[in-house]
């Protein structure tokens, strides 16, 4: 497992004001029993921010098999049904998306081998990402990747506390399945659209694992 390379300034913003505060807490309150307990609190939220941002070594099913599509995050699958999916592809798909907590890894990883065919930023609000309207309203990246099995279209979605997402997309670049895509910084979610013809391999409630976890097959 490594550090996401993108998260050292925001760790740095948070780690070192609380190395600071750890210090001056330990110089000027002499009462150990005050000083040790609210350093040590401290001192977690900081190994936390670090441990948040963490990117950890996954091993994707099935390496060549350019059907499977596995998930971009871990987290819950919260939907999955058909939609439209209006910005990009611009037909009915299957929609599934996968709903990120506090806890969970929120570096992501990419879905399928193939070629980014669409990528664009979308500033936006900053609504809970569970709800509906977060996929259109809040801040979030749209990529799309290609090969010859077909075409899938996936956004990282920003949530109430995310306020910073992290996309490595260039459109025309080779992108191999379990390779980190980037990262969304605290909380948030991903709707990925796939062929209505794609066999789903998920369903409700499901728990998944960022390119491990096969959810389609193209």
């Amino acid at each position: 497992m490594v550090i996401d390379k993108d998260s050292i300034g925001t760790i740095a913003t948070v780690v070192v004001p609380c190395v600071i505060a750890v210090v001056l807490i330990l110089i000027f309150v002499r009462r150990l029993w005050i000083s040790v307990p609210i350093s040590v609190l401290i001192l977690c939220f900081a190994f936390f921010v670090i441990w948040f941002h963490r990117v950890p070594v996954r091993v994707t099913p099935e390496p060549q098999n350019d059907r499977l599509v596995t998930s971009v995050a871990d987290g819950k699958v919260v939907i999955l049904e058909k939609a439209f999916e209006s910005e990009y592809l611009k037909k009915e798909c299957i929609q599934v998306s996968v709903y990120m907590n506090f806890f969970d890894v929120h570096a992501n990883f990419w879905p399928m081998n193939g070629t980014v065919s669409y990528y664009q930023y979308h500033p936006g609000k900053y609504l809970l990402a569970f709800k509906p309207k977060a996929s259109e309203e809040n801040e979030h990246s749209s990529t799309a990747l290609k090969n010859e099995y077909g075409e899938i279209f996936f956004k990282q979605i920003a949530g109430t506390f995310a306020r910073r997402i992290v996309c490595y997309s260039k459109e025309g670049a080779k992108e191999t399945r379990g390779e980190q895509c980037g990262i969304i910084k605290f909380g948030s979610r991903i709707d990925i659209f796939l062929p209505l013809d794609a066999k789903i391999k998920v369903k409700i409630g499901d728990l998944t694992v960022a390119g491990e976890t096969v959810i389609a097959e193209l």
